[in-house]
């Protein structure tokens, strides 16, 4: 039987030497913001989702939105956000634009992340494609 722990100290006890390592490893400016927003873009289904499919190929607005069920506004409206934090990449051919990831970093966070939630062979699927590309 697994004993339960309290989330808080039976006794208030700072130790000084503990506190100044934790700040010493601590990023300074806007690092935990802008790793925040990062995590953001990818809190929401439909950005998520998105990002899992330009994992294996590139493809255009109304492609992802025909495969993800919504409108093509709404795909544009999203790509826009994942565009501006810099996750996502476009190129034009003619009148249709496609979209890709802008670098591996993202797949590596989705990978991570399906492994993390226990979907081990989603995360090895994907693996396979982004070592297949390299």
């Amino acid at each position: 039987m697994v004993e339960e722990v309290a989330d808080d100290c039976e006794i208030r006890c700072v130790r000084p030497e503990t506190v100044a390592r934790a700040r010493a490893i601590l990023e300074a400016g806007d690092t935990y913001e802008d790793l925040a927003t990062l995590f953001a873009a990818l809190a929401d289904r439909t950005r998520a989702r998105i990002v899992h499919l330009l994992l294996n190929e590139e493809m255009c607005t109304c492609d992802l939105a025909r495969v993800l069920g919504v409108s093509e506004p709404a795909v544009s409206q999203h790509l826009r956000f994942l565009r501006t934090l810099k996750l996502v990449t476009s190129r034009r051919a003619g009148k249709i634009v496609f979209y890709a990831l802008d670098d591996e970093h993202v797949a590596q966070l989705i990978q991570l992340g399906l492994a993390h939630l226990g979907h081990q062979e989603a995360a090895d699927r994907l693996l396979a494609v982004v070592s297949a590309r390299a």
